[in-house]
């Protein structure tokens, strides 16, 4: 077996792992000790969310007010993406609105790409429009095209936000274990509501 075949059955197999973690965790179940399972994860998904959020405002403190005014604010705590030829990546979060918890949401997306390994970051969605807020509520879900108009922010070594991002209706800060990522992109991916 060739060198580029080895490595491309391991991104297959990398692939398929991720996308059969997310179908099984996308799968409904009844008994009680799973309904107990599921509050628990929900319950540190909640405390993930606001750790995220408390995170994001010591780094970017513009981001406070911004998120303030906002129609809703949807939260990823730690969006797992790993690739190498075919990647994926997926995460679960929460939607906020005036500070309460109004859903649980999934994120998915897949690449094709020459990046080999598996990184985690944060992701925080500022909804800045009802239309915006709509689109995620949406019973289809939302999937972030090339004319979304999300913005990704960049914040420099002042902690202010340097790109413009005032008329967008979607601001969006993409963090890692160093600080918020400038340049990202965030096309492709695909937020879902997840039944209670």
């Amino acid at each position: 077996m060739s060198r580029f075949s080895r490595l491309n059955r391991t991104g297959a197999l990398m692939l398929a792992a991720l996308l059969g973690a997310t179908t099984l965790s996308a799968c409904t179940t009844t008994s009680p000790s799973d309904r107990q399972s599921q509050m628990a994860q929900r319950a540190e998904l909640d405390q993930s969310v606001q750790e995220t959020l408390d995170r994001l405002y010591r780094t970017a403190p513009q981001a406070r007010s911004l998120a303030q005014e906002a129609k809703g604010v949807l939260v990823f705590p730690g969006v797992l993406g790993a690739s190498f030829v075919f990647g994926a990546s997926h995460g679960d979060g929460q939607l906020l609105i005036d500070g309460d918890k109004a859903g649980y949401y999934t994120t998915t997306s897949g690449s094709i790409g020459f990046q080999a390994g598996a990184q985690s970051q944060a992701i925080v969605y500022l909804l800045m429009s009802e239309s915006a807020l709509n689109r995620v509520r949406s019973d289809n879900g939302w999937s972030i095209g090339a004319n979304a108009g999300v913005a990704v922010a960049d914040v420099g070594a002042n902690g202010q936000i340097t790109n413009n991002t005032a008329n967008q209706d979607v601001i969006a800060f993409v963090m890692n274990n160093q600080g918020i990522q400038g340049g990202v992109s965030l096309e492709g991916a695909k937020i879902s509501k997840v039944n209670p």
